[in-house]
């Protein structure tokens, strides 16, 4: 009985049959279009869902939606009156009385996995008026031998196909694809793609058909340039490709990694040109493993369409015994009796019946011949998953305990199916759902296996769509830079022919974003990748620079009218946060700074920038306005006729913002005329110090400051509004302030108190004094602070007389001594560390080594004459108040200093 069914077919003496054999792009599949819309009705047969819904839509063009149906494993679309039935090769109905009957790729029988399916459909499909067979000529002696009344019809390849050689991806020409044999190679291709062209489509078997669907529409409307596909780009997808390059030779078949035949090279590669445009195909090199190459003799099979003939189909009975379990397995096992077929690998529905029959649990259930026939529907279920017989085989057998006693139960199944409604996560976790939900979509799509088929359907559709709208959006994002390849596609080789546009600080090319303008720089977008910088930036090069024109123009105005907030900081000059020029300070001219402009100010045309340029360095004269005074000093020390002591004192005095100690100023050594010059540039001689009383002002200081942080010092910031005292406990005190302890107060007013100290002192004839400390108290200083800082200037508090016992009445006044503070100034534990160290001789010039390896010996005129160290000069007294460090004060007394 096997050998009489494998080798009859149903219908072999009615109806014509025709086998149009050939390679791909050979015009097949519009044939038998044409042929199935010729007669009153009829089927084909694809081997890829993705086909079969591009050719159902073709025809529902043609004759009518209400008149052609689609039905796939997981889809039906079957209107009432439909004539027109586009299938898969597994969903074909095969009893069916249509006038056409058609098979497309047939030499898919000698497939491992599915091939039993198409030889089923050879044998035995077949149409009332005619039946064709399409396939590649490989299947033809085979097709003879099998049907020996079939008219085989050979059809020429409609374009030429030519081997290009091994091409690096940078080289590999657009509308090209590029096929890998891993997810994980398909993944790294995309990714450098997507770096370097702007992106590419993805194709693979485990996308669901509508992702796939989409990211061919992607790559056939223009989007991207560029396919990476494994070879199920080779099953009859049309595709505009002009060029298929080759990422490896070999592939993974389920049982060994091998390399492809020349007939499986062959059906990819025959994806290049379509209808009469030629195509190219080759292999990528520069890959970092092996780099895969075509023989002479595979370039020679492929271009002239020359493969061995298949000599086995694989076979397994399409009609076995179900009176048992045990006879369904011994059929579906049972070898063919013709020497053209071969038993069929075990397919995964085998496997699961196997497994399952195994368990008595669920081999006890399947006895009588209904039970039988639906155990083996439930074991067909595919394996979307790929997770293998043993955990298939376990999802089988929970729906096996639901479908024994009918239809699955409708709650179950909607809570599945909203338990894989969720379209979050990565690429892989989308591509686990849509493998889940196909499931669902499958056991859906039985008729009798779900109560509330209709509404559970619709569901599952819904879902697959929201999840593979999902999964192609997370493909285009991560494969697709729509940026780069809207540059590649409109510059070509010269990236300054795109069209550049700003929309606020937007840089726009062709209405994609590619970056921001922040003030003159232009800042590329950070989510594009580093490999794009460069092109990104060639693009924006020569348009830009007529923005920033246009920016340059605005801002030379806003400076001249004073709308636009300028100030400078850390030797920078700003507006707002965005850097348009440095400040540099010359240490020789340490009050005349220059503008150089920013380095982004370059892409600036020169007219604009010069405009702008001499705009600001009047913003920078006007901003100087408050150090006027110093400007002054800067310029006397530059004169001649100043003389080398008043110009190092005025040098200092500058560079110390207008205050200068005045025991280190050496001022003693200046002339009449040279003081009375100081007075004349309104220098202050006080005390302690010797200052410029409007550089003490809080715009003076903050200005100076700011050009001194420009020169590279680093100085303690100056307090707003500068108050008369501060806290300085541990930091630095400002230049215009002296410290009183804890506290530091401005120079100036510093002066005032010392001055008030200098006249009681002068009445108190040499006696102990007291100080009024109201006027200290009010400018803010605490005791502490005013006995420091009275100090400093050589006041001396002495202790209070306690009352003794029995002794009632106001406490003792404070008294106070003065003598005159040590002329250098310098702390006490620096001078008490200098006592401790011993004297050490001057040298005119410092010591060297004997040549000939002596001692050290003294540079003098003369070899051998030594002189005795000079001791140091003993400390001399100090001076009295009217003269030496407090001649000033001397002056002041009798009314002779001047503000």
């Amino acid at each position: 009985m096997v050998a009489n069914r494998s080798s009859s077919s149903r219908r072999d003496e009615s109806g014509k049959l025709v086998a149009v054999l050939g390679p791909t792009n050979t015009g097949k599949t519009h044939l038998a279009i044409e042929r199935l819309c010729g007669h009153s009705s009829g089927a084909i047969g694809f081997p890829l869902r993705l086909l079969a819904r591009e050719v159902y839509e073709r025809v529902c063009a043609m004759k009518g939606a209400n008149q052609v149906a689609l039905i796939t494993g997981e889809e039906r679309i079957e209107p009432k009156d439909a004539r027109y039935l586009l299938c898969t090769v597994e969903a074909m109905p095969v009893h069916a009385d249509l006038a056409f009957m058609a098979i497309d790729e047939v030499q898919l029988a000698a497939d491992r996995e599915r091939g039993h399916i198409f030889t089923d459909r050879l044998l035995h499909a077949r149409g009332r008026e005619e039946t064709m067979i399409l396939g590649s000529s490989t299947i033809e002696p085979l097709v003879r031998s099998l049907l020996p009344r079939a008219e085989i019809i050979g059809r020429p390849r409609f374009s030429t196909l030519r081997h290009a050689g091994a091409k690096k991806l940078s080289r590999v020409p657009p509308r090209s694809a590029i096929v890998a044999f891993s997810a994980e190679q398909v993944y790294a291709v995309a990714e450098l793609l997507r770096r370097f062209r702007g992106g590419a489509a993805v194709v693979m078997g485990a996308l669901s058909p509508e992702t796939r669907n989409r990211q061919v529409a992607m790559f056939q409307s223009g989007e991207v340039d560029y396919l990476v596909a494994t070879d199920a780009i080779g099953m009859g997808l049309n595709l505009d490709l002009d060029h298929v390059a080759f990422a490896g030779l070999s592939k993974f078949d389920g049982q060994r990694q091998r390399r492809l035949t020349t007939a499986e090279m062959a059906q990819i590669a025959g994806r290049a040109g379509r209808h009469h445009r030629d195509g190219t195909f080759g292999t990528l090199s520069g890959t970092r493993s092996h780099d895969a190459e075509f023989t002479p003799e595979e370039v020679y099979a492929i271009e002239e369409h020359r493969f061995p003939p298949l000599t086995k189909l694989f076979w397994r009975d399409s009609e076995p015994r179900t009176d048992s379990l045990t006879n369904l397995i011994e059929d579906l096992s049972a070898p063919p009796d013709r020497p053209e077929l071969a038993p069929a690998p075990e397919a995964i529905d085998l496997a699961v019946m196997r497994r399952l029959a195994e368990e008595a649990d669920v081999a006890s259930t399947v006895r009588a011949s209904a039970l039988v026939e639906r155990f083996r529907e439930a074991c067909m279920l595919p394996d979307f998953r790929q997770q293998g017989v043993e955990v298939h085989s376990r999802f089988v057998a929970r729906l096996w305990q639901d479908l024994r006693h009918g239809a699955l139960p409708t709650d179950y199944i909607a809570a599945r199916i909203a338990e894989l409604d969720n379209v979050s996560g990565d690429i892989d976790t989308l591509q686990g759902r849509i493998a889940a939900i196909r499931s669902w979509s499958y056991i859906t799509q039985r008729p009798d296996w779900v109560i509330a088929r209709e509404e559970m359907a619709a569901r599952a559709r819904a879902v697959e769509a929201r999840l593979s709208d999902a999964l192609h959006s997370r493909l285009t994002e991560r494969f697709v830079n729509r940026r780069l390849t809207i540059l590649m596609r409109g510059a070509g080789a010269d990236a300054a022919l795109l069209p550049v546009t700003t929309q606020g600080e937007d840089v726009l090319v062709d209405g994609e974003p590619i970056g921001k303008l922040e003030g003159f720089r232009f800042k590329v977008d950070p989510a594009t990748h580093h490999a794009d910088h460069k092109l990104l930036f060639a693009a924006a090069e020569r348009h830009l620079p007529q923005i920033f024109a246009e920016r340059a123009r605005e801002l030379t105005e806003g400076v001249a009218s004073g709308s636009e907030a300028l100030h400078i900081a850390n030797g920078s000059l700003l507006r707002g946060n965005e850097v348009l020029a440095r400040i540099e300070v010359d240490r020789a001219r340490s009050m005349t700074p220059r503008i150089v402009l920013d380095r982004a100010l370059e892409a600036v045309p020169e007219t604009e920038r010069r405009a702008l340029k001499e705009r600001l360095d009047e913003w920078l004269a006007a901003w100087q306005a408050p150090l006027a005074g110093l400007v002054a000093l800067d310029e006397a020390a530059r004169a001649e006729d100043g003389g080398p002591e008043l110009r190092a004192l005025l040098i200092k005095l500058v560079d110390g913002g207008g205050v200068l100690l005045r025991a280190r100023s050496g001022l003693e050594g200046l002339s009449k005329d040279q003081r009375h010059k100081l007075r004349q540039l309104k220098v202050f001689f006080g005390a302690l110090d010797i200052y410029l009383l409007s550089a003490l002002k809080p715009a003076a200081q903050q200005r100076w400051r700011e050009l001194a942080m420009a020169r590279g010092w680093t100085l303690p910031p100056v307090p707003e509004g500068m108050p008369s005292v501060i806290n300085a406990d541990k930091d630095r005190p400002p230049a215009a302030y002296r410290r009183a302890g804890k506290q530091a107060i401005r120079i100036d007013l510093a002066e005032r108190l010392f001055r008030a100290a200098h006249g009681v002192r002068a009445e108190a004839q040499r006696k102990p004094f007291a100080i009024d400390d109201a006027m200290a108290t009010s400018m803010g200083l605490t005791e502490p602070g005013y006995e420091a800082l009275m100090r400093s200037a050589g006041f001396r508090p002495k202790p209070r007389r306690t009352l003794g016992e029995g002794e009632f009445g106001p406490p003792t006044p404070k008294m106070w001594t003065w003598l005159p503070p040590r002329p250098d100034d310098t702390p006490p534990r620096e001078r008490a560390a200098r006592r401790a160290s011993p004297a050490k001789p001057a040298h005119a010039m410092p010591a060297r080594t004997d040549p000939a390896g002596g001692e050290p010996r003294r540079n003098d005129t003369k070899a051998g004459a030594h002189k005795p160290a000079e001791r140091p000069a003993k400390r001399p007294p100090a001076p009295p108040a009217g003269g030496g460090a407090f001649a000033g004060l001397a002056d002041l007394l009798r009314g002779g200093a001047k503000d």
